[in-house]
């Protein structure tokens, strides 16, 4: 949920779709473009906007009498009940379309359990979430740390060398890694070739920038795959780090960590770095923290 200031238009359809058109796909990405220039936080996450085009999730468009976008709202079901997140203009709030596009979300999925994304808890979210009947289920930190504090070198395993991604080529070792040490978590976890080859086609992609492990036969480890963010501010970001759940023990998450932020810092020139981590993860909130890294906002996930 985004932040649900006032408007004089009146919204007077809600309509739901599978995969959104260009245009439309494009009016979403705009108006949450919009809000997140109000708020500071951007309202939906990377998926929501990787799947706009594609008809495995539904989409609900909230329209003015003019055919303006004012409100969007993306579903995806999954084996833990519906997974949403949805976001209002910001000149058209405090006009209860908020409230409108969360009952039409819970109409659709019935009886089963409903989770909805609150980014930054905006309080407008944390309050309608209050009001309708949600309480706080799961909760993602955002850390940040200054790139200029110093980045210790990354040490490795004897045997262990650090090498970027080969696009084509490790795709299928990636997956293999990433999908056990995630095999717990409902968004990372399961991922498949479509999924990657999405990441590689985005704009911001740098295989220099995503890092493997491997040892001396060449098996995969670990990983860190950084990102570099331009809107609404440059920022780094440690995208994705994994390691082997046969490989731990070895200390890789803290060398891949300092590799990758040794890298956004001299190849990039970035002087910040964020992260996103389950606030119950205590292994990953302790190892980050002994790296510099400290909470910056949290993103929760309500449930009804």
């Amino acid at each position: 949920m985004s932040g649900v200031r006032g408007s004089v238009v009146r919204v007077i359809g809600l309509v739901w779709h599978a995969g959104l058109d260009e245009v439309s796909a494009g009016e979403v990405e705009a108006l949450a473009a919009a809000a997140t220039a109000v708020d500071g936080t951007a309202p939906l996450g990377e998926h929501v906007l990787l799947h706009l085009r594609r008809d495995d999730a539904a989409h609900l468009l909230a329209r003015d009498e003019t055919g303006a976008l004012r409100g969007v709202a993306q579903l995806d079901a999954g084996e833990g009940g519906a997974t949403a997140e949805l976001v209002v203009h910001p000149d058209a709030r405090r006009a209860g379309l908020g409230r409108r596009l969360v009952e039409a979300l819970a109409e659709r999925v019935g009886s089963a359990p409903l989770n909805v994304w609150a980014h930054g808890q905006h309080p407008g979210a944390v309050a309608l979430a209050a009001r309708l009947g949600f309480t706080a289920a799961r909760e993602l930190w955002q850390m940040r740390r200054d790139l200029a504090e110093p980045v210790p070198d990354p040490e490795l395993p004897a045997g262990v060398v650090l090498r970027p991604f080969v696009v084509g080529a490790d795709e299928d070792e990636f997956l293999r890694v990433n999908n056990a040490a995630f095999d717990w978590h409902p968004e990372q976890g399961g991922w498949d070739l479509d999924r990657i080859r999405d990441g590689e086609a985005q704009p911001w992609f740098d295989p220099a920038g995503f890092l493997l492990a491997v040892d001396a036969r060449g098996r995969v480890l670990g990983f860190h795959w950084t990102k570099v963010h331009t809107d609404p501010e440059p920022i780094g970001e440690v995208y994705v780090l994994g390691v082997d759940p046969a490989a731990r023990g070895l200390r890789l998450g803290a060398a891949l960590t300092l590799a990758g932020l040794q890298h956004l810092r001299d190849a990039r020139g970035q002087t910040r770095v964020l992260l996103y981590v389950e606030a119950d993860n205590s292994p990953a909130v302790r190892l980050y923290g002994s790296l510099g890294f400290t909470r910056w906002q949290a993103d929760v996930s309500y449930r009804r």
